[in-house]
């Protein structure tokens, strides 16, 4: 499989960092994991937006999902295309609903939930329930015996070990640093994001969801210092081989 970062700013977009989207190439399908702002525009730097097999929306909050909207209006007006599967929260579907209109015949809407699974292709999808604000669904992807996981958005009482199985890349937000810290946040900081990692047993560690100003090396530090190995910080464009 191969994940590649189409943006990675958390809760607003940065200065020239779009909000939270990823995808997913592997098991002979493409499958986008979020759609924030901006994602839409980058995704087309690697693949047309005719070539996608699915999107996976996390949860309802606007920063992981709105160009959906965007590429609704492509599929259906520009390249009159029918079917796309979108697999996300009934929360989630509520909001694209009210912002996009009917979805169908486009968007052929599938709610998920926590411990559901899916195949997509050649690509197996667990899902658990995070510590966030909405419903929210963090995802482990694997094809064969290889394995990623996105944290979508949590708080500290959710862990990668609620995914089950092995995890050879963990794609963890990491909002703040350990001074953004508190009662009632339901984000974590970058030391929060290694110690869980590390606790549960994730093979390589990647930081995402930076909130626009937050310190970058600042970041990659926390977290490995608390990861106890090196960390990598999210940027657009990156890729990573799983």
């Amino acid at each position: 499989m191969r994940l590649t970062v189409l943006g990675c700013s958390g809760s607003y977009p940065g200065p020239e960092c779009a909000c939270s989207g990823y995808l997913v190439q592997g098991g002979g399908v493409n499958v986008l994991l979020d759609l924030g702002p901006g994602c839409l525009a980058n995704l087309q730097r690697h693949l047309a937006v005719t070539d996608i097999d699915a999107v996976v929306l996390s949860h309802a909050h606007p920063d992981h999902w709105v160009d959906l909207a965007g590429l609704e209006t492509a599929w259906t007006h520009i390249f009159q295309k029918q079917g796309l599967a979108v697999y996300g929260t009934p929360g989630t579907r509520d909001k694209a609903t009210g912002l996009i209109g009917d979805l169908s015949p486009t968007i052929d809407w599938h709610d998920i939930a926590d411990a559901q699974h899916l195949r997509i292709g050649g690509l197996d999808l667990g899902f658990s329930a995070t510590d966030h604000y909405v419903d929210t669904l963090a995802v482990r992807v694997a094809e064969g015996d290889r394995a990623l996981a996105y944290s979508a958005d949590t708080g500290p009482s959710w862990s990668f070990a609620d995914l089950g199985g092995h995890i050879d890349l963990g794609l963890c937000e990491a909002t703040n640093l350990a001074d953004g810290e508190g009662e009632g946040v339901l984000h974590l900081s970058a030391r929060q994001a290694g110690s869980m990692a590390r606790r549960a047993g994730v093979d390589r560690l990647v930081l995402t969801h930076l909130l626009p100003g937050c310190d970058p090396e600042a970041s990659r530090a926390e977290g490995t210092a608390a990861y106890g190995r090196p960390v990598e910080v999210a940027a657009i464009h990156a890729r990573f081989d799983v």
